[in-house]
């Protein structure tokens, strides 16, 4: 049984769009640079990874970045940010929202990829800082956990959308081939 031109290019690019779905699963972006402004970082070199992470967590305790801040409102290494309600004023209009910012900026240039003890990443507690200090319905919510979870969600349903056009394609190609 021979297969029509139109046959052969239906499995082509269903052989195709499996190939590059396949090829995206579970990687991540550490083949790009990071990219701070128009220069790309380049930390990682031949450090080794316990100093990267030292260092990385410096950045908690440097005096300088963290000098007017009340330091029970400070983001801590294990990601967790202990805003109370009544302090939000304080904490958005003061200070800590901009050292908050210098401390996420300083883990960020040294370790693009840096996870919490909480399993957040600075992209997590970014969006946390931005829903507390924000004029919506988070406002005053710093709850870290949250917004992890969140984020886990919309990956996961992502995922499972991404598998389901597969199948359907795969399915809609096989009628078409016989």
């Amino acid at each position: 049984m021979a297969l029509t031109k139109t046959q052969l290019l239906v499995l082509a690019a269903a052989l195709i769009y499996i190939s590059l779905f396949c090829s995206k699963i579970g990687s991540a972006d550490e083949d790009v640079p990071a990219e701070t402004g128009d220069v790309p970082e380049t930390v990682v070199g031949s450090y080794d990874p316990a100093q990267i992470v030292a260092k990385a967590l410096l950045c908690f305790n440097d005096k300088y970045v963290y000098s007017s801040c009340e330091e029970s409102y400070r983001l801590t290494d294990s990601g967790d940010l202990n805003v109370p309600k009544d302090k939000t004023d304080e904490y958005c209009n003061g200070a800590c929202l901009t050292e908050t910012n210098l401390v996420l900026n300083c883990v960020d240039h040294i370790l693009a990829n840096f996870i919490f003890y909480n399993k957040a990443t600075i992209r997590d507690v970014r969006d946390t800082v931005h829903a507390g200090c924000g004029y919506g319905p988070e406002r005053g919510d710093f709850n870290v956990a949250e917004h992890i979870q969140a984020e886990e969600s919309k990956a996961y349903k992502a995922a499972n959308y991404q598998i389901l056009v597969g199948l359907a394609f795969m399915v809609l190609g096989n009628g078409f081939l016989f």
